[in-house]
This record gives C-alpha cells, structure tokens and sequence, in this order.
C-alpha cells in the first residue's frame, strides 16, 4: 500500500474507586489463567524498568490489556512472540473471552457491594479506512469498544483534543494530555482506549491524628523527613526470609495493597531481583492473620515512559518492525508497532488510595509461624507495593517508593 505510513494508537487507562466482594469463586473460567499470565508479564516487565532510578510505577493490568486488543490482530510470527513475551497463550479467542470475563465478574462485584468500579472503551477511526469486521466485533463485544468514526486526515488535533478530553473525563481528571502533539497525525488510521475508574478506601482507615512525620531512608546514608501513617490492627502479614509482607484491604475485601518490606535498609535492589511470580505466590501464601503495628509513609507518585524498548527486549521483536503482520486488524501487512507510551498516577493518604494509569500503543504501517509479640512493620526505608484483585490475583498497579517525599 502506497502514500503515508499507517498508524493505530491503543490506549489503555486505569483508575480507582470503592469495591466490592468477589464473584462466585466456583464458576467455570479462564480468569485463573488470564490472571496468573498478566501476573508473570507484570513482573516480567518490572524486572525490566527496575534499572529506572528512583521511585517506579505503572498499571501492569493497563499494559495488558492494551495489548490484549493489539493482539486480537496480530498474525503468525507477531503473534507468537506477543503471546510468550505477554503471557496470552496462544487461543486469540480464549483471551478475549476471559478479559470480558474477568471484567463481567469486576462488574459483579460492584453491583453486589453498591460500590464504583467503572470500564470505558472506545474506539477513533479513520473514516475512510476499511478494517476487517471479525476484528471490530472482538474490540466491540469482548472489550466493550464502541466505534467513533473521525477524519484524521484533516482533522488529526482535534482528534487528539477528543481523545483526551475523553480520557480526562473517564479518568476524573486524573490522567491528561495523554496524547502528546505529533502522536496524532494525518496517518492516524485507529485509536483503541480502555478506561477504568477505582478508587479505594481502607477497611481499615488510619486516624489522621496518628500521623506524624519520621525519617526515611532513601538510602542507607541518607534520611528525609515523611509523614508516617500509623495504624495497629488485624491484617494478613508474614516475614519470609529477608522481608516483611504486609496485606492491606481495602473496604468490601475484595483488592488489597501489598507492600512488600526488605529488612535491610538497602534491601530493595535483592528483593527485586528475588521477585518473580513463583517467587510472589509463595510469599502470599504464607501471610497469616495477625496483629499488626503499621507504620506506613503517605506519598503520590507518578510516571511516565516509554515501553518499546523492554517489550522488545522481552520477546515482541516484529511487533516494533516494518516486518510486522497486524492482518487481522485490515487484511494488510501494512501496520507495526512504533510507540508504546505508558503514564500513571498513585495517592496513598489515611483514607485509601486513587490510582490511575495510561497506556498507548501506536502503529505504523509499513507457612511461617508468627512469634506472639505485635509485629512491627515500619515501612521507613524504600518497599515494593502492589495493588492486587484478590479473587482473580490480577495485579492491577505495581510500584516501588524510594523517595515519598518526590513524585
């Protein structure tokens, strides 16, 4: 195909808000194994931006599932290695189904606690590009896709403009200007966003007036003052080898934080070259209830980068190249992947935690036993937290604080 290069931009948000119980653990699906895989590339991919100094956070469960609609399109060769690096599988169908799935049983749960758990998706495409329909109706029906038809040609920053005020708008005002200038362009062929809003409360709240500022260890030399929230009670907690595991619900029991505390006050560059899936479902599995002393820093964080480079190194090669095969999206090999940009956003304060996270891809054509006194977790030194659904296990936000005191 002739004229200028062909792009597809996919855009992924997450945010938070209250949430609910489980669904019944007892039916039949592939959330097990859709969670267990996200869980792998999450960490997969942490391992490859923990490189990134200071502070780190992004939305695992946003990159997967950008992905995840890239994917439905993607043939041969692009798609195998999008499936190992990403952890699908190879039944294009299958995980589809299991995404709807997993986001019919996150529906489920708000319907039955009364809380807000929102999904957004939708779709801007060029008006006159013909894309296959096997391909709009997985966005449509597995994914909730809405098509918008718009002409990029002429119209390619206002385009842009209604992408983000959308996104703005399904984000509550969190995530904007996702699109940057330029990313949008006369060549924009299709634009995918996922948007879902979560906002958390603690089960447990901790007491304003309990907070109080205490030193931190950036490092083992140097110390800054942070306010430390400080809360004793029942919680799921465990000390494997070199660290503590502290679990953290949020109201209905249905997600949890879980920070994950070296001993050492350098520790955190071992712990994340320990942290694995296998390595994170054993830690898990030896949390026992107890009564917990927490001492747990305030902080907001935020990120944004690029992902191209580690999701190439991790396997997808073709997907980046002119050698890509996205047939499935228009029946041409005439698209590839030339960006994938990811932003985030996290506020963790005495009330609970509001997240959010964006992700866009844009393509161009060619059991321990607990000692009887309260443990003391006093997360005064860099930790690992991850924001996990604790029925299916998917990790929906993971991260680290070295500095709370530094977005």
């Amino acid at each position: 195909m002739m004229g200028l290069p062909l792009r597809l931009i996919f855009i992924t948000l997450f945010m938070s808000a209250p949430i609910a119980h489980p669904a019944d653990p007892t039916a039949p699906n592939n959330i097990e194994s859709l969670a267990g895989g996200n869980t792998a590339f999450a960490l997969d991919l942490y391992a490859r931006l923990k490189t990134v100094d200071g502070n780190l956070f992004l939305s695992p469960y946003s990159i997967s599932t950008c992905l995840a609609m890239t994917f439905a399109g993607a043939r041969g060769d692009t798609a195998a290695q999008m499936a190992q690096t990403l952890h699908f599988g190879t039944n294009q169908n299958q995980l589809a189904a299991s995404f709807n799935e997993l986001q019919e049983q996150l529906n489920q749960e708000q319907e039955k606690n009364g809380m807000e758990l929102d999904f957004a998706n939708g779709i801007w495409a060029q008006k006159d590009h013909v894309f296959l329909a096997a391909f709009l109706d997985v966005a449509r029906q597995s994914y909730g896709a809405n098509l918008r038809q718009i002409d990029f040609r002429t119209r390619s920053e206002t385009a842009r403009t209604e992408i983000n005020d959308w996104v703005g708008h399904e984000t509550k005002g969190k995530i904007t200007d996702l699109i940057q200038p330029g990313v949008v362009n006369p060549a924009t062929q299709l634009v995918l966003v996922n948007a879902i809003y979560f906002k958390g409360q603690w089960a447990r709240e901790f007491d304003k007036q309990n907070t109080a500022n205490a030193p931190f260890s950036v490092t083992s030399t140097q110390k800054l003052p942070v306010p430390l929230m400080n809360l004793t009670a029942d919680f799921k907690y465990a000390e494997v080898g070199g660290l503590q595991l502290l679990e953290l619900p949020y109201a209905g029991d249905g997600f949890a934080m879980v920070v994950l505390l070296p001993r050492d006050v350098d520790g955190l560059k071992n712990l994340e070259n320990l942290l694995n899936k296998q390595t994170l479902d054993h830690w898990l599995t030896q949390a026992r209830e107890l009564n917990v002393a927490v001492l747990l820093p305030k902080f907001k964080l935020a990120a944004q980068f690029s992902l191209a480079k580690p999701l190439g190194e991790m396997g997808m090669t073709d997907a980046f190249s002119p050698g890509a095969d996205f047939s499935g999206m228009d029946g041409e090999r005439d698209l590839f992947i030339s960006a994938v940009v990811h932003k985030a956003f996290v506020d963790v304060n005495e009330e609970g935690t509001e997240a959010a996270a964006a992700t866009g891809v844009v393509m161009r054509m060619n059991a321990v036993r607990m000692p009887r006194p309260t443990p003391i977790f006093r997360a005064d030194h860099p930790f690992i937290f991850l924001i996990r659904d604790l029925h299916s296990g998917s990790i929906l936000f993971l991260g680290r604080v070295v500095d709370p005191t530094r977005a």
